[in-house]
């Protein structure tokens, strides 16, 4: 089987291809990875790699020419970024979507596709805990891409073109290394930061409650999507993925329970008015009673979130 990860060059792709490079998804038997920046080839499986833009029609028209059985779409622009810079946004997280799905419809093999979207496409009023057939009411132009996207999955997949799966992810945290433009930024920096003895910034108020998954887990879930058999995925066009409900608060009070009270007291509270909208427009708590009955992964808690980070990056002695 021809995997294909598009993005691949991002902290969750480069993930995701050593898992498929590992056996997370059975049957895999070569990897093409492609992003702006060219991906490094895993050390297994047979691997190609490209530096490209997908956006050009010719190049990903000769990466469809391929033929992948199954691709992994995580390429997109982030949250924060899909807000400042409008018509990027939907060129890369709605046309191209529409553009990939018009290239594996040409191959006529119905390719599996998991689509990675995001908890963006809700927007409030919410109940305490959303429900999976909640209605979609975005409030940022990230959160409209992603439904929109979703929407052609779902429609591409009825007609028989392709074998869609869309999984809103919930925000990822800790991510490793430096800040990206993502709104949700925030929620790995008041961690990684203070670990690394560095100062961060807090947008929010701490009793701004979020929905997570550590970057382990969620590379996970997207995994177990690709391992799953058609027909227990097919009666569900787009996947609540499992996270954790957990407050600002109670992320720094397992910071300082882990790395002491100066590590939390390097959270410095700032105004940035734009990114709590965003964030606070995002659902705090998710039934997922479908990933869970389909063996989706879960982290235990905010501190296995830490230790997966602390034993994989360390912390400041």
């Amino acid at each position: 089987m021809h995997v294909m990860i598009l993005g691949a060059a991002g902290m969750l792709g480069a993930k995701l291809a050593r898992a498929v490079d590992g056996g997370a998804v059975p049957g895999a038997t070569r990897l093409t990875l492609v992003d702006l920046v060219k991906p490094q080839p895993v050390a297994g499986l047979p691997c190609v790699c490209h530096g490209l833009d997908l956006t050009d029609p010719v190049a990903l028209d000769e990466l469809i020419s391929t033929e992948p059985d199954m691709v992994f779409h995580l390429a997109a622009v982030v949250s924060g970024q899909a807000e400042a810079e409008f018509d990027l946004g939907y060129t890369v997280n709605l046309d191209l979507t529409r553009a990939l799905l018009e290239g594996l419809r040409g191959l006529r093999t119905a390719p599996r596709l998991v689509f990675s979207s995001s908890l963006a496409v809700y927007g409030p009023p919410f109940p305490d805990s959303v429900p999976e057939d909640f209605v979609l009411r975005p409030a940022s132009s990230y959160g409209v891409q992603k439904a929109m996207a979703e929407l052609l999955v779902a429609d591409y997949t009825r007609k028989g073109f392709v074998r869609g799966t869309s999984v809103r992810l919930p925000t990822v945290s800790i991510r490793p290394g430096a800040p990206n433009a993502a709104a949700s930024g925030f929620l790995s920096g008041i961690l990684r930061e203070p670990l690394a003895g560095q100062t961060a910034e807090l947008p929010v108020d701490e009793a701004t409650r979020v929905w997570i998954a550590s970057p382990d887990v969620s590379v996970a879930g997207l995994a177990h999507t690709g391992a799953l058999d058609w027909a227990s995925l097919k009666p569900h066009p787009v996947l609540n993925l499992r996270g954790i409900s957990v407050s600002v608060a109670e992320m720094l009070d397992a910071l300082e329970a882990e790395a002491g009270p100066e590590a939390r007291a390097r959270v410095v509270r700032v105004d940035r008015p734009e990114i709590a909208r965003i964030v606070q427009s995002w659902p705090q708590a998710f039934d997922t009673v479908t990933a869970t009955r389909l063996g989706f992964p879960v982290n235990e808690g905010i501190d296995d979130v830490i230790r997966e980070y602390v034993g994989q990056f360390g912390k400041m002695a």
